[in-house]
């Protein structure tokens, strides 16, 4: 009987269901969630009596999910959202007309960027959110350090990456010279930034991974000593892999091996590691990187507006590897929603396999666990379980958007809407309620951003 003794900090009750994503998927009719000191302190349903709480949330007319984790994002980029210029290009000449106005970066952009995008991403029910910030112009400051305070005063769960990149344009590479570094003093900083910011505590607020860019803008001796310092600093590490065909015919020409392949060769074919879009592995490469248990932020949104194409996600699954949901930056979509994400998903996974293929419980379960496996909290995020991070989102099924859907909250979920939540709580304390951020500095950082936005897209 999940009876709790004690007072409850937050009582979520009476949800029309309750999909927990626990290790048996229970999904409660009338259901209830309890979080107590930030965990979740009970979970049941109409049969077993809810504790007693400090704050009750009437759940009527909703469904009530796990908070969603989003596994792959570059906050900077809501800076040149939709930007012009770079609309009609592939992932390549995308890079190389943006890479000019984010060398602008410092940081009050890094901080109001992250502040910014962290509250989209809360609007629409996440509440654990990495990001893969790779421009450092040199003399801009901390960037890390202001994104990681940023996300402490909106109270997000967030997994920030130092990314990097030393190859430039005169090394073959695609940025310009103002915001690569060399390999020593990535190194180093990668180090500091552990050792200040990463909390190794259970249900942690902040943590920290290692992220070179990808494999046409950093050298391969700068992946492999970042993979030997993950190791030695027990941090987890990301890249961008696979999305492309150009980087594939970039791999080769360089390097004379597949991407997949150059990742194997320096080091990067562990549980340690997640890879964002992984679109273009071979079959017998999907194998590989499932029985590695190489991670994949599966970006759909972005893929498909920058044409990179259709991740075999189905195939990663199966084999072994796995896979969360990434909203991506200002590539995707220019919408920062792990809603669409998953909505999205799924409709890529009928289109990939058919109709019966791909279900809302699916993309639920990428949006949720997946994004936890990849981030190394399997039973910590991502699910509503006693004991997890008292993170969920309260997601409303009522009005014109659904009426009728009255057979399964949770297809309604993602087929009927657009739908952004209710309440998005993380440790037990609301982040949105009522569909309304709860930090009290949304507008001043909205006026911020419009004036370093216009900073940063005035002509080079």
């Amino acid at each position: 009987m999940p009876r709790v003794e004690t007072t409850a900090d937050l009582l979520v009750h009476d949800a029309d269901l309750l999909a927990t994503l626990d290790d048996a998927r229970r999904e409660i009719a009338g259901g209830w969630v309890a979080v107590t000191g930030g965990v979740v302190s009970g979970v049941g349903g109409p049969a077993d009596p809810p504790p007693a709480a400090r704050r009750s949330v009437d759940a009527r007319g909703c469904l009530v999910t796990p908070g969603l984790v989003n596994t792959h994002h570059h906050l900077y980029q809501n800076l040149t959202r939709s930007f012009a210029p770079a609309l009609t290009g592939g992932l390549f000449e995308w890079l190389v007309t943006l890479y000019p106005l984010w060398a602008r970066l410092d940081e009050e952009a890094a901080y109001v960027s992250a502040y910014v995008g962290l509250t989209e991403l809360a609007l629409a029910g996440c509440t654990t959110s990495t990001d893969h910030l790779y421009v450092h112009p040199r003399g801009a400051g901390d960037l890390i350090g202001a994104e990681v305070r940023a996300a402490q005063d909106l109270g997000m769960r967030s997994h920030f990456t130092r990314g990097s990149m030393s190859l430039s344009v005169k090394d073959g590479g695609l940025p310009p010279d103002s915001v690569v570094q060399d390999d020593d003093e990535i190194l180093a900083e990668s180090q500091r930034l552990v050792e200040a910011h990463h909390d190794r505590s259970p249900h942690a607020l902040t943590r920290l991974a290692l992220a070179p860019c990808s494999p046409f803008s950093v050298s391969p001796a700068l992946m492999s000593r970042t993979a030997e310092l993950a190791e030695r600093l027990d941090v987890r590490l990301h890249t961008h892999l696979a999305e492309t065909q150009d980087e594939e015919a970039f791999c080769l020409e360089r390097f004379g091996r597949r991407p997949v392949d150059h990742l194997s060769d320096v080091g990067w074919m562990g549980e340690r590691v997640w890879l964002a879009h992984v679109v273009w592995p071979s079959p017998d490469e999907v194998v590989r990187l499932g029985a590695a248990r190489v991670g994949a932020a599966h970006c759909p949104s972005s893929n498909m507006v920058l044409g990179s194409g259709l991740a075999p996600v189905a195939e990663l699954r199966a084999a072994g590897a796995p896979v969360g949901l990434g909203v991506d930056g200002s590539a995707s979509a220019d919408s920062a929603s792990l809603w669409l994400e998953a909505r999205t998903a799924m409709l890529q996974g009928k289109l990939r396999h058919g109709a019966g293929s791909f279900a809302a419980r699916d993309a639920l379960e990428l949006a949720t666990r997946g994004g936890a496996a990849c981030l190394g909290r399997t039973g910590e995020v991502g699910e509503l379980s006693v004991g997890a991070c008292g993170d969920l989102a309260v997601w409303p099924l009522t009005g014109v958007a659904f009426a009728g859907a009255l057979s399964d909250p949770v297809e309604a979920w993602l087929r009927c809407g657009p739908v952004a939540a209710r309440h998005t709580v993380v440790g037990g304390r609301f982040v949105v309620e009522d569909g309304v951020p709860v930090h009290p500095g949304l507008d001043e950082q909205l006026a911020v951003h419009r004036r370093v936005s216009e900073r940063m897209q005035a002509p080079v």
